[in-house]
């Protein structure tokens, strides 16, 4: 679905990401790992066009990515969920939930997206009509997920989902990324859990200052020396 060949970045003279590679296939849930400043939201942020590349090529469903809109890009299938949820705090759950849904004109479409965020977040279905400054920071994110999801995306991404979640949400949102995929939707997760994103991921990559220096199935990867040491403290 997603092939990303030799795609560099930079900061104006300083680079950023060099020569990245991966690949994300149709009905996978696929994780890139790393720690702060390795360049993850950076990456996401060139895959959707909202910073441009200086070289590579991003594929997405056989079509060349790099050069478009963002709004292009979205329109094709692929959506963002951002880091910090960039949530409207004076709007209702559900009218933040509708703005997701901006290209949908069939009422009963939109009825039946809300139903589908609703089913999946139970929760949210009793705060529908609460203020999104309100709510705590995990129901943020299960709206925050919701909108991106009422875009119907062929590839969802999603940019550090645990963020200043306690365990016990943490647990239940990735459960609920768990019930996305197997609904037919493709997940590229960026993840600094390391432990609840291999847990949940098909398959995996380790992206360290800049570059790719690892990948394998997730299993394999909760087994590497590197992996213990570097990332779960073993």
């Amino acid at each position: 679905m997603l092939r990303v060949e030799n795609l560099s970045v930079n900061y104006g003279e300083a680079r950023v990401l060099e020569n990245i590679s991966f690949r994300v296939a149709a009905g996978s849930l696929v994780c890139i790992l790393g720690p702060n400043g390795a360049g993850k939201t950076t990456l996401l942020r060139a895959l959707t066009g909202i910073i441009p590349a200086r070289s590579g090529r991003v594929r997405f469903l056989d079509e060349e990515l790099l050069g478009k809109k963002t709004h292009q890009i979205v329109s094709r299938g692929m959506t963002m969920i951002p880091e910090g949820r960039r949530l409207w705090p004076p709007l209702s759950v559900q009218e933040n939930l509708e703005l997701g849904a901006y290209r949908i004109s069939d009422p009963r479409l939109l009825q039946e997206r809300l139903s589908w965020v609703f089913d999946l977040f139970p929760h949210l279905t009793t705060r529908k009509d609460q203020l999104c400054g309100t709510l705590s920071g995990g129901e943020q994110q299960m709206v925050a997920i919701g909108r991106g999801l009422m875009a119907a995306p062929k590839l969802l991404l999603l940019d550090e989902p645990s963020l200043g979640l306690a365990p016990l949400v943490v647990r239940e949102v990735f459960e609920a990324i768990k019930k996305i995929v197997s609904a037919g939707t493709t997940v590229l997760l960026i993840e600094q859990n390391t432990q609840v994103a291999l847990a949940a991921a098909h398959y995996g990559y380790v992206l360290e200052r800049g570059n790719m220096v690892m990948e394998g199935e997730a299993g394999v990867l909760r087994e590497d020396v590197h992996i213990k040491e570097a990332y779960l403290g073993l």
